[in-house]
């Protein structure tokens, strides 16, 4: 695998129970990448993101991750439900679960973590809010503290889904170049799946189009070029 290559998929086939939804499906996720997939409602979009995040094993191919990924992981920012809109906790101590995983048997942050947690806090605009409760804050507010969270989890690649939904645009417009900025200035790749194609097409570099009996995969020039592109994506 190339050195840059962070994640690579080789001839997948995923669905559930031998029943395929997603066929010969063979990629790469590059450091500072920004990879949209689209498509329809259950086209496969949710079964790509679990078997990225190794929630579900492929059918048939492969899911090779890098030295680099394994041990940065990947940070995920999942849709939210509305208890956990509700979840009664700090911002400090939501961004500081993204650690939970790589604490093993430890019951306290380390130095390190709680410096991160605050960096993190820090460049997202969110440190003034940290003794918060989460719940209090606006929908744009609680994205900016998931994908902190997300960031203390990983260095390398973000995995987000519908991240936009339920924001209001000038929260989502935030959101975009808050991402913006970690994929451009600090190399980090974006792996999102959205349904907002408009902004989607606007940010990304690669684009996943999963159809119920086909996928298209390509830079977005390519996407737009494209018929699927014409059919899907001509809206920018």
């Amino acid at each position: 695998m190339e050195q840059n290559i962070l994640l690579a998929c080789r001839d997948l086939t995923l669905g559930y129970e031998q029943q395929a939804l997603v066929e010969h499906l063979t990629l790469d996720i590059a450091s500072g990448d920004y990879l949209c997939v689209m498509g329809e409602n259950g086209s496969g979009k949710s079964t790509f993101l679990k078997s990225i995040l190794g929630l579900l094993k492929p059918i048939r191919g492969e899911i090779i991750r890098s030295d680099a990924l394994r041990l940065s992981g990947i940070g995920y920012l999942p849709q939210q439900t509305q208890s956990q809109k509700d979840f009664p906790a700090t911002v400090k101590e939501i961004v500081l679960s993204g650690f939970l995983s790589a604490r093993g048997f430890r019951f306290t942050y380390s130095a390190a973590e709680l410096s991160a947690a605050m960096m993190h806090m820090g460049k997202l605009g969110i440190l003034e809010l940290q003794g918060r409760c989460y719940r209090e804050l606006s929908g744009g507010q609680q994205q900016r503290v998931l994908l902190a969270r997300a960031l203390c989890a990983a260095s390398k690649l973000l995995v987000l889904d519908e991240p936009v939904t339920g924001l209001d645009p000038a929260a989502a417009q935030d959101l975009y170049k808050t991402l913006r900025y970690l994929n451009e200035k600090e190399g980090i790749a974006v792996l999102m799946v959205t349904h907002d194609l408009n902004n989607a097409l606007a940010e990304a570099k690669h684009v996943l189009h999963i159809g119920r009996t086909r996928w298209f995969y390509g830079t977005t020039e390519e996407f737009l070029a494209s018929d699927t592109g014409r059919r899907f994506g001509g809206v920018r």
